[in-house]
């Protein structure tokens, strides 16, 4: 068992609260999915549970943690920059279990993650992994250690479809309980039978912690009708309450004007005002009453807002975005053939997803098409990598990332657009670095609708964000008048947005249905 007693997380830097007198029990067998809008608090929840310690001088935290022989293992969102640069192989031998397991059962685990074998005890440095290779390598490790509980922040970042529906059957599967945060609709509908969701209302002032134990849809659905029915009833109550205060107010006005008018020489006709004032009076105390108990109108978090302008020009149907041949796609370092005979073509407002197993060199092939891009005059392109740092300097805040020009009509319109991405005024003049990496996606994501590009490059662009705000960006997408090159193991974005599938192997691109 695991349980969460009275937390209470506050931002150390803006002292806002993130978690409020929050408490829950999860039992083995448990795959609860911690949802909610970037940067409320999800990952920070997730360290301090595995260990206070890491939510040091980012939170100031307080509550209890009681584990009933529950053996904890954490993967997180990022290897540390120490990690990047160990080998496969230093990085299993820090694991102490590694030297206790047979060859055997190394090779079976290796296998159910699609690795070699051979890879564990490799000088490759962890760095320069695939995302997906990395994420597969951190479970591995975590596996070796027999955990009773694994608590996972977004474990479906950067793994391919076969490694996907691997950790769909892996958490269903495991024994004890899973606690995990993940941006896959699919894999959150698939598995998580508990939802915790972390919500700031009221302008970012205020915290909201529920817990449900049933599935995620089924979540959803209740609370979209909890919602319309609770504000049914309250904006019922207020119609009500509108009648009966002007019906009130008509009786007072002419119980008051008839007492005004009753002479002093009828003495019997003032007493059966008063009194009737007196019943009116008791009418006002009781509508007081009943105001008292009504249904409030309820609070919910909006999701964020994107959109691209729909006026924007886009590409001309004939004409050609992209006529590539690369003949061999070799790794960065120059020292893989990763595919022979990659041809991809794409004519006007055509939106195509490149997807493929991890290592065959997805990110590769779409840097190679945005430097091209990105030269061409033609048109107007842009790029958003997997990694961040590749385009933002982490050193500026949000404000300074999006200013052209600096003038104060600019500054007004980028606050008003981080508002609608759920900014708070304190994260826009913070530093990018302190950001989470939903929030920099985010980011990415505004500069793109925010310029006049009529082609996009875009790398796992929904990579980092939450289910609640997934929906919303593939709307957006969908809607955006040019073409899209992407790469994606998103499910939901691949059948949403994309019109056709490639998948990437050794001898090339391969059309696929959606």
């Amino acid at each position: 068992m695991l349980q969460i007693r009275n937390l209470s997380m506050v931002h150390t830097k803006d002292l806002k609260p993130l978690i409020e007198d929050f408490s829950f029990v999860l039992n083995p067998g448990d795959k609860a999915v911690i949802i909610g809008e970037e940067g409320n608090g999800k990952s920070t929840l997730l360290k301090w549970i595995f260990d206070p310690e890491m939510t040091e001088g980012y939170a100031e935290c307080s509550g209890e943690r009681i584990m009933t022989n529950e053996r904890l293992a954490y993967l997180p969102q990022e290897l540390s920059e120490e990690e990047k640069e160990k080998s496969v192989y230093d990085f299993f031998s820090e694991c102490g279990s590694f030297w206790e397991q047979t060859p055997k059962t190394l090779n079976r685990l290796a296998a159910q993650l699609s690795v070699g074998a051979d890879l564990l005890y490799s000088d490759q440095r962890m760095g320069s992994l695939s995302g997906g290779e990395k994420i597969k390598i951190q479970l591995l490790r975590l596996l070796l250690e027999e955990p009773t509980a694994l608590l996972l922040d977004e474990p479906s970042n950067d793994i391919d479809l076969k490694t996907l529906r691997w950790l769909e059957r892996f958490t269903l599967d495991f024994p004890g309980i899973v606690l995990y945060i993940s941006h896959d609709e699919v894999l959150i509908e698939r598995t998580a039978n508990v939802v915790i969701h972390i919500e700031r209302l009221r302008r970012n002032t205020i915290s909201r912690c529920t817990v449900m134990y049933m599935p995620f849809a089924e979540y959803v659905s209740m609370r979209r009708a909890n919602f319309r029915n609770q504000e049914m009833l309250a904006f019922n109550q207020r119609r009500q309450q509108k009648i009966r205060e002007e019906k009130f107010r008509r009786i007072y006005e002419k119980v008051a004007r008839d007492q005004n008018n009753t002479s002093r020489q009828d003495p019997h006709g003032g007493r059966l005002l008063k009194k009737k004032m007196h019943a009116v009076k008791s009418l006002q105390h009781r509508y007081e009453r009943e105001q008292e108990e009504r249904v409030e109108v309820p609070d919910l978090e909006e999701p964020m807002y994107i959109r691209f302008d729909q006026n924007r020009a886009g590409i001309p149907s004939g004409k050609t975005v992209l006529d590539l041949t690369v003949e061999r796609l070799l790794s960065p370092d120059g020292t893989r053939e990763l595919a022979a005979n990659v041809r991809l073509f794409i004519r006007g407002n055509e939106k195509i997803c490149i997807t493929g197993d991890n290592g065959t060199g997805k990110s590769t092939l779409i840097r190679i098409i945005a430097e091209y891009l990105l030269q061409r005059e033609d048109i107007r392109a842009m790029y958003m990598p997997q990694d961040y740092s590749d385009l933002i300097d982490e050193q500026k805040t949000p404000m300074e990332f999006l200013s052209t020009v600096g003038d104060k009509e600019e500054q007004t319109r980028i606050r008003s657009y981080l508002g609608s991405m759920k900014y708070t005024a304190e994260e826009m003049d913070h530093r990018i670095s302190e950001l989470s990496g939903g929030q920099k996606a985010k980011l990415i994501l505004l500069k793109l609708s925010m310029s006049d590009a009529n082609v996009l490059i875009l790398d796992e662009p929904t990579r980092n964000l939450s289910p609640l705000s997934g929906p919303v960006v593939r709307q957006a997408l969908r809607g955006f008048p040019g073409a899209i090159i992407s790469v994606s193991h998103d499910r939901k974005f691949m059948a949403e947005v994309c019109d056709t599938l490639y998948e990437l192997t050794g001898e090339g691109l391969t059309k696929r249905s959606p």
